[in-house]
């Protein structure tokens, strides 16, 4: 839902899991056959799981992280990890990147470059849930742009802040 002051977006739990749905057939409606999967953790993790269990894939993990200051609301320097965490194997063929959305751009673009300069990969493609109208980096596939580049407030965010001892307290143990 969005507020209207187009600010800030809420996603529940069953709308952020149909739009990774929606992000599959997307994906699948463009006949691309790929590979691999390589989720950018920890925005990416949830939407490169479902799609790798739909398209029967192997899913690759890369962490990146620029999302800091004032908790987790202000981009701050991009880290990327130096190694890529896969089942077996390396990285190459055709590869889907899936992340949750491209925001300011600056992350995908940096991973797409890396990612490029691999000799093992022969194609690339990325997919996100959301591409916010302020993002640098185009990707292939997208299920909402959102003109306002609003924050999003995702399903999985009450765990932010959330520690064992409030986990105590709702279960009253």
């Amino acid at each position: 839902m969005l507020t209207d002051d187009g600010k800030h977006l809420y996603v529940s739990w069953d709308e952020y899991h149909m739009l990774i749905e929606r992000l599959a057939l997307k994906v699948h409606a463009s006949g691309w056959v790929f590979d691999q999967i390589l989720c950018l953790a920890r925005g990416g993790m949830r939407p490169g799981d479902v799609l790798s269990r739909v398209f029967d894939k192997p899913l690759a993990i890369m962490a990146t992280s620029s999302y800091r200051a004032e908790a987790g609301t202000i981009q701050g320097r991009l880290d990327m990890a130096k190694y890529i965490t896969l089942p077996k194997g390396e990285l190459a063929g055709r590869i889907l990147l899936v992340d949750d959305l491209a925001d300011s751009g600056v992350t995908l673009r940096a991973v797409v470059d890396r990612l490029r300069a691999m000799p093992a990969i022969r194609e690339l493609r990325s997919a996100v849930i959301w591409t916010k109208g302020v993002s640098s980096y185009t990707p292939d596939y997208s299920v909402e742009t959102l003109p306002t580049s609003p924050w999003i407030h995702q399903p999985f965010e009450e765990y932010d802040n959330l520690r064992p001892e409030g986990l105590a307290r709702k279960f009253a143990i």
